[in-house]
């Protein structure tokens, strides 16, 4: 037996020690498995044994005491497509299929090159194909017909994308001895992070087309993913600033010594080691701006939140909010949950490292 199948059996009984290790911990464990065992099978119960997976029409789930599935079955396409033509919905389903595999691609780090920025660069100009059209035989649809998963993943993909180096660089203004440089990252950074994203979104929709030239309209999508990427950066901003800070003064010393310049020393020494100390931190905020996306439903953006009740509002179909709610939540618990895990796993390698 080899010590790594030994250290992996050990884990259960430490887990079980952890869970009644004290008194507190115990009772709190005996609570838990109480409500467990008071909830869990009644969920089971109306979730799937006594559910209702097929049918075509409200009328088949008339005598279901369960869940009624059947209206996911008939409005699922509503749900994670909006109000894209329903025959080329193929194109937003694979544009969802690019921009997850390039987010998975971008996770393995043999993949850690500059050529990554190239596929990036490649999958976002396949996405704007896909979603658009207008070329290469496809019909061209508007940006309002935009709607469901794809919107929700463009908004929260690209707004992350801009947002980091932006914040990266604000932060590095922050602590830059120019006065100038300094004073405005901080206003910027503390003006964008004392007003809600909500607002941001209002001024976005409402009161930036005042200030707009004659004859100039920005699409409402573009002015949402704006208000994104400026309010994400602020608080990238924040966060690395605290993993610069975390950074001991000697590697700063020690880079001078070699005779680094200032972006050199930057590049391949501090900030190589801040970020490392924020993966947390980062993913928390990565995954607060896909949640955040469903925001965008008070602008009249057809996010997954808006198509969601979109589908609701179908006067055959009405009464079941409950189904409708737990799809679209059990979509963002995967997309959470994949990051949350994908966060950890690199902070072993790191801590291996």
């Amino acid at each position: 037996m080899t010590a790594a199948s030994i250290h992996v059996g050990q884990r259960p009984v430490r887990w079980y020690h952890t869970l009644v290790n004290t008194p507190f911990n115990a009772l709190v464990t005996v609570v838990l498995v109480g409500l467990l065992a008071a909830t869990l099978p009644a969920a089971v119960e109306w979730l799937f044994l006594s559910a209702r997976f097929g049918g075509d029409s409200p009328q088949a789930c008339a005598q279901v005491a369960g869940a009624c599935w059947t209206f996911i079955v008939q409005k699922h396409r509503v749900i994670l497509f909006g109000l894209y033509p329903y025959a080329e919905q193929w194109r937003p389903l694979l544009a969802c299929v690019v921009l997850i595999g390039i987010v998975v691609l971008s996770c393995r780090r043999r993949f850690w090159r500059p050529a990554l920025a190239i596929y990036w660069l490649g999958a976002l100009a396949l996405v704007g194909v896909l979603m658009w059209g207008g070329v290469l035989g496809l019909s061209f649809v508007e940006t309002r017909l935009w709607g469901g998963l794809p919107l929700t993943l463009i908004l929260a993909t690209v707004g992350v994308g801009l947002a980091f180096p932006l914040g990266v660089l604000l932060a590095l203004g922050r602590r830059s001895d120019l006065p100038a440089v300094r004073s405005v990252c901080v206003i910027y950074i503390e003006l964008i992070r004392g007003v809600p994203l909500i607002s941001l979104l209002f001024m976005a929709s409402v009161m930036l087309p005042l200030f707009l030239p004659e004859g100039l309209n920005i699409n409402k999508l573009l002015r949402a993913q704006i208000a994104i990427v400026l309010f994400v950066a602020a608080y990238i901003a924040e966060t690395v600033r605290g993993g610069l800070q975390a950074i001991p003064k000697g590697q700063y010393e020690g880079a001078d010594s070699l005779g680094l310049g200032y972006w050199q020393k930057t590049l391949f020494i501090v900030l190589p080691q801040a970020l490392r100390a924020i993966v947390g931190p980062l993913v928390g905020i990565f995954i607060s701006v896909l949640k955040d996306t469903s925001l965008v439903v008070v602008i009249g953006v057809f996010d997954l939140m808006q198509a969601t009740k979109a589908a609701l509002a179908d006067a055959q179909w009405q009464g079941f909010s409950t189904e409708a709610y737990l799809f679209i939540g059990a979509i963002y618990f995967v997309l959470c949950f994949s990051i949350s895990r994908y966060s950890q796993s690199l902070e072993r390698q790191w801590r291996q490292g």
